[in-house]
């Protein structure tokens, strides 16, 4: 019987060896996979970081500056023979306050000019959405090279506040 005892206790040392060195292997594999997996996530992180810096940042968003003209363009125009009223509320938008304070500065200048250009426009040319925008456009066009003449800086679009043709 000794020799059965003797015998059993060797196979529960190979058998308790074989169970600590799978233990041992499987968190060797763990701790190395942690291990590189955070080597790889800082390599990647410090890249990402270095990719934003190098590119060029978006411009900030700068909200829109508005500036109303109390008193409207009031002027005659020309349709088949007949002389047709026309009377539009402006209000001046742009980026910069500066260019707003110089159409203030230059608003007798930049009125007399758009009481020009709405006279020589054409009636039915007012009556279309088509022909609104293009005399939008001229008025911009006009007044930004008032603006320009004077040593302004451009404003970026003339508005319509109200439109009324007879």
């Amino acid at each position: 019987m000794a020799e059965n005892n003797t015998a059993q206790a060797p196979e529960k040392k190979g058998k308790m060896k074989m169970v600590i060195t799978v233990v041992v292997i499987t968190l060797l594999a763990i701790g190395l996979s942690v291990a590189g997996t955070l080597w790889f996530l800082k390599d990647g992180a410090s890249s990402a970081v270095e990719d934003t810096s190098a590119e060029p940042s978006e411009p900030e968003f700068q909200p829109s500056i508005y500036s109303d003209i109390q008193k409207p363009l009031r002027t005659t125009v020309q349709a088949q023979g007949r002389q047709r009223y026309a009377q539009i509320y402006l209000s001046f938008e742009a980026k910069d306050t500066s260019a707003l304070e110089g159409a203030e500065k230059h608003m007798p200048l930049i009125l007399n000019q758009l009481n020009m250009l709405l006279g020589s426009t054409q009636f039915a040319d007012l009556q279309t959405p088509e022909g609104r925008v293009a005399l939008s456009e001229k008025m911009l066009e006009a007044v930004n090279k008032m603006l320009e003449q004077e040593g302004e800086p451009a404003i970026a679009r003339v508005l319509f506040r109200n439109f009324v043709v007879q």
